[in-house]
């Protein structure tokens, strides 16, 4: 038992020890006494100590191989090969699948120059594992060590007739031409290709870089004749089912390399027209790079256009209705295709019809038939299908629940284009009927006005005014029409209808229109009447202004007191009214009258008409109803109001004893200031 538990006044860490036993090399164990040999028989017992250690871990284990392999390297130590060369076939018999166990054996016999032995070891080996490729590259490499060119040679071909992997073929290639010979190494390349060839053409995509690397082979010896042969039978063996952009690619670097730049483009244009354009970013680059070096530039703008219009097929496929895209689209394929293909475009775009039938989802579809429509007469001048395009356009369209008011006149247009006026007619009759709008009628309006056809502007007025009766801008139109064929008569009786109508857009704007009618016939008695009319509807300040303006301007010898007598009237009408920024308008008005035609006295009498403006605070409340705090406006106080309130007239009174009180006061506190003032 430990008596005392307190810790030690002097602390080692793990770290200490670790670092002593280390120094002191506490770990080591002391090496072996050396074993000094002096005779014949003490080395005869050696020997047979050690072998007896060896053959009892061979009993023990016969399956680890490393003890097999120390035991043979010991006796070839002691140059006793044959014993070495037993144990080898020992371990052979227990495992020959063993790869190491070949090349240690194979290895001693090369080392002990025993030729013959390590063909014959090579030969059991390559015959029993022929798939392991270690041991055919020992064997050829020993043979061409050895000068045995042919020897070689015969070994690569047995190697050969089993199909090894790529890189045999090239070790294979690359020993011939070690020897200057090109024709054996053709013809390996040959048999190459044409015993891959099966296995790749079980294969659904395969491989062509043993073809490119051939052809390339032709091309390094100079051979270009060959080597163009060499890629158009790679071609040919792909076909269009398996076409590679690496092939295409490589084949045109050689014929550019051989500056046959016409066969490099029809090159890149075979194979861009059938490869897939995903699978082809590689072969438009090099494209792009060699139009740009040799190409003028139409070339390159041809490559630009055919990589942005496989980004435009690739977003329209992604979403048919992005209707954005088709319009980028086709202002490419307009911009550099022949008619067929921008109509077949314009084709697979309209047939993408906005799976709702809601006008906002049309908005944008619509204009492909109209870009469609300009496109056919006028790029393609062909006037028939354009109208095969708007009848179409017009078929499709549910009319009963929306409409595209502009479909109509431009279909319209063009026939008057084509000088086909009954068309025309037709096509914005039909319109009329089917989906009437107040754009319809105004282009049908406006295109009668050009042909100067009155009566059919008459009559499609009254259409108008009956589907629109509360569009004041109609009936405007419609007066203005007679007004100026000088039916005077009639533009004041529609002008009546109109302003009887119980239910309009725009009113004031009729209103105005009426009374400019009249001021410009010079009826100034109507035109009082009609503001007296319009002020039993409405006791708007604007109206009172221009009805004093009028009056102002519309006679010479009355229309002073004419016109300050509607200011009166006005005043005494806008007493009532709750809005006193008009009522000061109004006075503010009156005022600048006064100024210009006024006498002194009225100038005096309009002054003492004019409010004083004061600031008031009132409360105010939250949506909620809660207290928000205060506010500070600003109001206005007439002085004909104050007469007739007496809270004014306190108030008045108020502020005058207050201003009072504090002179008063300022007189008390500064007596000598009297003082002055009085002696002043």
């Amino acid at each position: 038992q430990v008596k005392n538990k307190a810790p030690a006044e002097v602390q080692i860490t793990a770290e200490q020890l670790l670092r002593e036993a280390k120094e002191r090399e506490l770990e080591l164990l002391p090496p072996p006494p050396q074993q000094k040999i002096t005779d014949v028989e003490e080395l005869n017992d050696y020997k047979l100590r050690k072998r007896k250690t060896f053959e009892d871990n061979i009993r023990k284990n016969r399956t680890v191989i490393s003890n097999w392999i120390k035991y043979a390297q010991w006796e070839e130590s002691l140059k006793e090969i044959q014993r070495a060369r037993s144990i080898y076939e020992r371990a052979l018999d227990v495992d020959y699948r063993n790869v190491t166990l070949w090349l240690k054996y194979a290895e001693m016999e090369m080392k002990n120059r025993q030729v013959n032995h390590a063909r014959n070891i090579w030969d059991r080996a390559i015959t029993t594992l022929p798939r392991v490729n270690q041991f055919w590259y020992k064997y050829t490499y020993m043979e061409e060590m050895l000068g045995n060119v042919a020897g070689s040679r015969q070994v690569f071909e047995r190697w050969m007739e089993w199909q090894p992997e790529e890189q045999a073929w090239h070790s294979y290639i690359n020993f011939e031409l070690r020897y200057k010979e090109v024709d054996r190494a053709r013809s390996i390349y040959e048999r190459y290709i044409l015993f891959s060839a099966p296995a790749v053409l079980v294969l659904v995509h395969p491989d062509v870089k043993n073809w490119i690397k051939y052809a390339r082979f032709e091309e390094k010896h100079s051979y270009f004749a060959h080597a163009r042969k060499v890629y158009e039978r790679a071609v040919e063996f792909f076909g269009e089912e398996h076409m590679d952009e690496h092939l295409y690619v490589a084949f045109a670097k050689f014929e550019e390399n051989q500056k046959e730049f016409e066969r490099v483009r029809v090159i890149y244009k075979y194979a861009l027209d059938r490869i897939p354009k995903q699978d082809a970013q590689n072969l438009f680059k090099n494209y792009t790079i060699f139009e740009k070096k040799f190409g003028d530039r139409r070339g390159i703008e041809d490559i630009i256009v055919s990589k942005r219009r496989f980004q435009y097929e690739e977003e329209v496929k992604a979403n048919p209705h992005n209707y954005d895209a088709w319009f980028d689209y086709l202002r490419l394929v307009e911009s550099d295709t022949d008619a067929d293909t921008v109509r077949e475009v314009y084709e697979r775009a309209i047939a993408n019809v906005p799976p709702i039938q809601e006008k906002r989802h049309w908005k944008r579809y619509i204009y492909l038939w109209i870009n469609y429509a300009l496109y056919e007469e006028l790029e393609a001048k062909a006037s028939e299908r354009t109208r095969q395009v708007y009848q179409a356009c017009l078929e499709l369209l549910p009319h009963k629940k929306f409409t595209f008011a502009k479909m109509w006149l431009l279909y319209a247009q063009f026939e008057i284009r084509q000088k086909n006026l009954p068309l025309a007619r037709r096509a914005l009759g039909t319109s009329i009927g089917k989906c009437p709008k107040n754009k319809l009628f105004k282009g049908y309006i406006e295109l009668e006005l050009q042909l100067r056809e009155f009566d059919r502007c008459r009559k499609l007025y009254e259409k108008f005014l009956e589907f629109a009766p509360e569009n004041c801008t109609s009936w405007i139109k419609f007066a203005e029409l007679e007004t100026i064929l000088g039916d005077i008569d009639r533009a004041r009786a529609i002008y009546e209808l109109a302003i009887g109508q119980p239910r309009l857009d725009m009113p004031e704007v009729l209103w105005k229109s009426y009374i400019d009618f009249e001021i410009e016939q010079e009826e100034y008695e109507k035109t009082r009447n009609l503001y007296r009319r319009l002020l039993q509807r409405t006791q708007h300040v604007k109206v009172w202004i221009s009805f004093a303006q009028f009056e102002l301007s519309a006679g010479r010898e009355e229309r002073l007191p004419r016109c300050r007598q509607v200011y009166e009237e006005a005043n005494k009408a806008m007493r009532s009214c709750d809005e006193k920024e008009e009522r000061v308008m109004l006075l503010e008005s009156w005022r600048s009258f006064e100024d210009e035609f006024g006498t002194h006295a009225t100038k005096e009498r309009i002054d003492k008409l004019m409010p004083e403006k004061i600031k008031k605070r009132r409360k105010l409340q939250a949506e909620d109803g809660s207290d928000a705090g205060w506010e500070e406006y600003y109001d206005y106080i007439f002085p004909e109001d104050t007469a007739n309130q007496p809270n004014l007239k306190l108030l008045a009174m108020a502020k005058l004893w207050k201003k009072q009180q504090q002179e008063s006061e300022a007189a008390a506190m500064d007596p000598d200031k009297d003082i002055d003032e009085s002696q002043t």
